[in-house]
């Protein structure tokens, strides 16, 4: 059984997709990008304000169905430069500071909206 997770707390999606799929106590939480849920609006201040938000948003989907970033198990980051991980990596670790979760991170063209990160991750209950 599945149970589709889509909230006004995080982006709505840009094409057809849900922000997250709950199926058997596994949530399943797709690529975000650092739209601000409130204004439609990309954050492009700097990579470490768009990483925020990226990761606020994934907060709020955790939220909904009563997780936090100590439920991921799993977080995958797609870069459009990896010259930029560092800056990524040392706000994602204020997130993940005890028993961080399995993780890759590589570059990827053709980002959606040319964006510069994107995060999707996997938490359990």
């Amino acid at each position: 059984m599945k149970k589709v997770i889509n909230i006004s707390d995080a982006p709505k999606p840009i094409a057809p997709y849900s922000q997250a799929i709950l199926a058997d106590g596994t949530l399943y939480v797709s690529g975000q990008i650092a739209i601000d849920p409130y204004t439609g609006k990309l954050v492009t201040h700097n990579i470490k304000s768009q990483t925020i938000q990226v990761l606020e948003n994934i907060r709020s989907i955790l939220k909904e169905v009563e997780m936090d970033f100590s439920n991921v198990v799993k977080v995958s980051i797609f870069l459009s430069d990896m010259k930029i991980y560092g800056e990524v990596n040392e706000v994602y670790g204020t997130y993940f500071t005890d028993s961080p979760p399995a993780r890759e991170a590589i570059e990827a063209a053709g980002l959606p909206m040319n964006v510069d990160v994107k995060i999707s991750c996997i938490a359990v209950q």
